[in-house]
């Protein structure tokens, strides 16, 4: 090795160069395979909620009621899980809610094959999964620069996102195969992939998380703490703000994909079809994202993702077919986990880790408040105006986003 190259890696930190790579970082496969079997069981559950469900009742809407109650937990309890999160130990956190899981799943074929199962406990269920996810999510996501190094926090988070992908790829199809054998066995799934995360957690030696040394104090103080780090920092502030309205514009998507299919007149199996090359197009473009972070800074990656998807929207009202309609589709999808890794890695790398659980939990707060609101509005705009209003709406919202991000100075100025 030349002198040159011997002062090039002596120079690089020491952080870089004793990390292992990802796949030879034990716990953290620990920690991404505990993931990949959970977040799976949990696709096929939340699928096999409302069909047992209608099944017994005939009715949709307490279907969408159980699905309701799973999310509502994560809009009530966000701010105190996150700043409990910071002050309890996440390992400790993570395994007593996954095996508080395991048992609300469990329960439920085991009430099946007494007899004794009743809409009140699917619902029971529901909202106790919910909570115990919020608690979870935070703990999880809070504990990833203690496993990674900083520069390989951009890679784990897209192979977490890639996970997810995946995860709701198999987890329909699996709901279905696993529910036409019997109506217990997608419960049954999912409690046992709580239970071989809790095995996972087990074994992970080092500490996921920076002792503390503060004082005990009020709650909320805590989480003005948390507010306080977010405002103080225009970048991430500004980043929560525009997820907000990105997911106010996603949130409606797969429910235009479907409308205009219908007008298309295709299958129920055919738009089933294009959903999961949606579903494909996230998981490659989550694969690419590390590769990209090694050309292009931020700035470019941010910017580039958005108008990529601003300008391909439109393209929806010209597509002649649902062939064309999927490629379109297909690639939105691809650009859209690339904005979202890379501004997903840029903060978690910039929070202290006392605070990652509060500053996480109000971000997230703030950027998901978005999905309902755009899932409602979608819903009546399709119906009063269009397919083709709503895109052109959705396309002007994006374009508004897209040059929000380009000309803000805090984006320009975020490090590679």
């Amino acid at each position: 090795m030349s002198t040159s190259q011997n002062r090039q890696v002596t120079n690089q930190p020491l952080e870089t160069r004793l990390s292992p790579s990802l796949w030879r970082n034990r716990d953290y496969l620990l920690l991404w395979s505990g993931e990949i079997i959970s977040t799976t069981g949990s696709q096929v559950s939340q699928l096999a909620f409302p069909l047992l469900i209608l099944a017994l009742t005939h009715s949709a809407a307490q279907a969408g009621f159980a699905g309701a109650l799973r999310t509502i937990p994560y809009l009530i309890l966000s701010l105190p899980a996150g700043a409990l999160a910071d002050r309890w130990n996440r390992k400790l956190v993570m395994i007593i809610c996954d095996l508080a899981r395991f048992l609300c799943l469990a329960s439920i074929p085991l009430a099946i094959l007494l007899g004794h199962l009743t809409v009140i406990q699917l619902y029971v269920v529901s909202l106790l999964e919910g909570t115990f996810f919020v608690l979870f999510d935070l703990a999880e996501v809070s504990c990833l620069p203690q496993v990674v190094s900083k520069e390989q926090i951009a890679t784990a988070t897209a192979q977490n996102i890639a996970t997810y992908n995946i995860a709701s790829l198999i987890g329909s199809p699996l709901c279905g195969l696993l529910y036409s054998i019997g109506r217990f066995f997608p419960f049954l799934a999912d409690a046992i992939s709580y239970l071989c995360s809790v095995i996972s957690l087990f074994f992970i030696k080092r500490s996921l998380q920076t002792e503390r040394t503060q004082k005990k104090r009020p709650l909320l103080a805590d989480i003005k703490e948390g507010l306080q780090w977010l405002w103080g920092h225009p970048l991430f502030r500004f980043l929560a703000l525009i997820l907000c309205g990105i997911n106010l514009l996603s949130a409606g998507l797969p429910l235009l994909i479907i409308v205009i299919g219908q007008r298309l007149h295709t299958s129920s199996v055919n738009l089933g079809l294009v959903l999961s090359a949606a579903g494909i197009g996230g998981i490659l473009g989550s694969l690419t994202v590390p590769w990209l972070r090694r050309r292009f800074s931020f700035f470019t990656l941010a910017v580039g993702a958005l108008w990529m998807q601003a300008l391909l929207l439109p393209l929806l009202i010209l597509a002649p077919n649902m062939v064309m309609v999927s490629v379109i589709i297909t690639t939105i999808f691809f650009f859209a986990p690339i904005f979202d890794i890379t501004q997903r890695s840029q903060r978690i790398s910039a929070i202290p880790d006392a605070l990652q659980g509060r500053v996480n939990s109000i971000y997230r707060l703030i950027a998901f408040s978005g999905q309902p609101i755009g899932l409602a509005l979608a819903g009546l705009l399709i119906q009063d105006a269009g397919t083709t209003p709503t895109i052109i709406v959705c396309t002007a919202i994006f374009i508004v986003v897209s040059t929000s991000v380009t000309i803000n100075p805090h984006i320009r100025q975020a490090s590679a």
